[in-house]
């Protein structure tokens, strides 16, 4: 017998069983439900009692017709004619009764319900049973019937159609389940024949289900080779029992190597007691995700995300570890840092500066006052002179404090990196030891940068004394420029270097080495490794301020023993930017009306004394209120305007528009120790001038003559 007279046959007798079960259901429920005609409609009892009996009757004959003969077409033509007997009787007692606003519609849900749920139709005679049901119902009505009541109509049909759908899709469903079952079963029966008839084949059986397993074991072995992780299995006592390809390749190991030893080797010192935790908690059941560093093979630390958990193999318990190597993320991680302390200490050193600079300024003025008027003897000249002096050389650690928090003015403009380098060395000629080899490469195909010069001398000459300093008996210095097309993902550049055109200027020693510990605090101000009163620990902080200045990147490389490399990396063809440029200092004087404020009163005095000594007419307040007043009283007769931008409750971007609501012409000075305050074009627009603090009186002087000069050369013209 094959399948398919199986399944024929099987079908068959279910499908005889379940006829008879149907029409012993509908013999019965017809007269049953007779009941509710005597309540539901007196009036057609008789008649209706009459049609319940003939169908019961039709009911009855069919049920002996189903039991002589066991055949599904046979069965099928039964149960399809007694399934529209059964409609056209519901029909009937419709049209009798309501038509189509009939309660009576719902016997015929309980036909279709009934017959598709339990007799195991094939798909196509399903629906047609289906279909014609539904004539049965629709079509009289749409004949011989008036439709009055739409809406009841309209939802007496939905609800019809969606019980015939469910009970369709229901049918089909256990159609499909009913011939899965019986086709399972045959098909056991037939595996069960199989082994019987092939048990002598036995051998060949084993060897075929052995290629499998040896196929199978190739491609998990396939899987674990080629993951882009690396893969690491620990026994419960740490040690590496297997390592894909790629743990090895990120350790520098061979398997060989790893195989076998413990995993704390490969751990870096400070964290080996936290992974005997790990493990602890990982073989009590735990799955982790934690970050770490490991040793590679050269000695470079390794940082990686691990997620690990435990296995069970042959009823012992090992780790499984996925190991991804974050180092990359990690300088990007430690750069923004980096990045963040850096701008919070240069805030912080910008305000220091700030107010040092107003001390400068007013300490300065002071002296040339006292100087001027004073008499007195050659010995307290000389400490009057010494006072100046060192105002003056402080001045200039304030100049390295604003350069590192980008607050001090730059001069841009084009120029070539290598004959910065080449006026640089000229000047450090003098201090480098004899036993030094200075060397240069430079690439003369360089392409031209923007940038100031002074500011990156200073950046080489720090780079190239630091680097002296790390050989006090002698070495090596190599200071080498080239062009660089930054891409991507370059292996030997960080990953915070936007890509791009840099020049890269790198200077290399063979020096003592920065330890690792204090290797990210080279660039904060004020650190320094070298003895008292032989640094200041700006050097680096200048040059760090000075490379961001000009929208570059400063990398570092050190090694212990072997030396250090820093290198720069400067953007090409940048724009120019403005910036102010301190006139030399002229002092001229004058007989003009001068407004100064400043909310420094040392300041106030000293300059108010030096203008005055030189015969301006000068006006001086600390409140910026105050200044407006007089400034509204006698704007015909001021000339000038010196504001700082600096100053409580009226900085100077407000006291400027304001007095220039008054008078649209005025001529404005500012000063101020913060640059940032007129780096803006439409600050430069306001003020006729830019003076940065600390400075002298002459230098103050200078720059009024000029501004003066200039407004009277400007009226006589016109």
């Amino acid at each position: 017998m094959n399948k398919e007279q199986y399944l024929e046959q099987q079908i068959a007798e279910k499908s005889q069983f379940w006829i008879s079960k149907v029409l012993i259901i509908g013999s019965v429920l017809f007269p049953f439900i007779g009941i509710a005609d005597y309540f539901v409609t007196p009036e057609n009892f008789r008649r209706f009692i009459f049609y319940r009996f003939c169908i019961t009757a039709a009911f009855i004959v069919a049920y002996f017709l189903n039991n002589l003969k066991r055949n599904s077409t046979y069965q099928y033509a039964i149960i399809s004619t007694m399934t529209i007997l059964s409609a056209v009787t519901v029909e009937l007692m419709i049209l009798s009764f309501g038509g189509h606003t009939s309660s009576y519609y719902a016997g015929i849900n309980l036909i279709i319900i009934t017959v598709l749920s339990f007799i195991p139709f094939n798909l196509p005679l399903a629906i047609i049973v289906s279909i014609t049901i539904y004539g049965v119902y629709i079509i009289p009505l749409l004949i011989f019937d008036t439709i009055t009541n739409v809406p009841i109509f309209i939802a007496n049909n939905v609800f019809m159609i969606s019980t015939f759908s469910i009970a369709l899709t229901s049918r089909i469903l256990n159609q499909k389940t009913m011939l899965n079952e019986l086709s399972l079963q045959y098909e056991l029966a037939q595996e069960k024949q199989k082994l019987e008839r092939y048990s002598n084949q036995l051998e060949e059986v084993v060897e075929e289900r052995t290629k499998e397993l040896q196929t199978s074991e190739q491609w998990h072995r396939s899987l674990f080779e080629n993951a882009t992780d690396g893969i690491i299995v620990l026994d419960r006592n740490g040690i590496i029992v297997n390592a894909n390809e790629k743990a090895c390749l990120m350790h520098g190991f061979t398997k060989e190597a790893l195989v076998g030893i413990h995993i704390s080797l490969l751990e870096l010192d400070p964290n080996r007691e936290a992974a005997a935790e790990r493990r602890r908690r990982i073989l009590a059941g735990e799955s982790l995700v934690y970050e770490t560093s490991h040793n590679k093979r050269d000695g470079t630390p390794l940082h990686l995300e691990i997620s690990s958990k435990s296995i069970s193999v042959n009823n012992e318990l090992f780790i499984q570890s996925f190991y991804r190597d974050i180092t990359e993320k990690k300088k990007l991680q430690d750069h923004l840092f980096q990045s963040q302390k850096m701008d919070s200490i240069g805030v912080l050193a910008g305000g220091i500066a700030h107010d040092f600079s107003n001390m400068l300024t007013a300490i300065l003025s002071h002296t040339e006052v006292i100087r001027r008027h004073a008499i007195m003897e050659p010995k307290a000249l000389r400490s009057l002179q010494v006072v100046e002096d060192v105002s003056r050389n402080t001045g200039g650690l304030i100049s390295k404090l604003l350069g590192f928090a980008r607050e001090s003015a730059y001069e841009i403009s084009p120029l070539n990196l290598n004959n910065v380098v080449y006026d640089t060395i000229k000047l450090l000629e003098r201090i480098i030891d004899k036993n030094i080899d200075l060397r240069l490469e430079l690439d003369n195909q360089l392409p031209i940068i923007q940038g100031d010069a002074n500011q990156l001398e200073q950046v080489i000459m720090n780079l190239i004394v630091n680097a002296r300093d790390a050989m006090p008996q002698g070495g090596r210095i190599v200071i080498a420029t080239r062009y660089r097309e930054v891409a991507p993902g370059m292996p030997d550049v960080p990953p915070y270097v936007v890509p791009g055109a840099y020049v890269q200027l790198s200077v290399v020693d063979t020096g003592s080495g920065i330890p690792g510990d204090i290797l990210q605090k080279i660039f904060e101000p004020f650190f320094t490794t070298k003895e008292r009163g032989k640094g200041t620990g700006l050097g680096l902080s200048m040059v760090y301020g000075a490379v961001n200045e000009h929208k570059g990147y400063i990398v570092v490389q050190s090694k212990l023993g072997v030396g250090s490399t820093f290198i720069v990396y400067l953007p090409v063809a940048r724009s120019l930017s403005l910036s102010a440029v301190k006139e030399a200092p002229k002092p001229l004087g004058g007989s003009e009306v001068i407004l100064f404020v400043d909310d420094e009163e040392h300041v106030l005095s000293g300059v108010e004394e030096a203008l005055t000594t030189h015969g301006y007419k000068v006006f001086a307040t600390s409140d910026p209120a105050e200044a407006l007043d007089l400034f509204e009283k006698m704007s015909h007769e001021i000339s000038l305007v010196i504001t700082d931008m600096v100053m409580p409750k009226i900085d100077g971007r407000e006291l400027i528009k304001r007095m220039r609501a008054i008078k649209p012409n005025i001529k404005i000075l500012a000063v101020s120790g913060y640059m940032k305050y007129v780096a803006e074009k439409e600050d430069i627009k306001e003020i006729a001038g830019f003076l940065q603090k600390p400075f002298e009186s002459r230098e103050l002087l200078t720059v009024m003559r000029r501004i003066l000069d200039a407004t009277l050369q400007s009226s006589r013209s016109s």
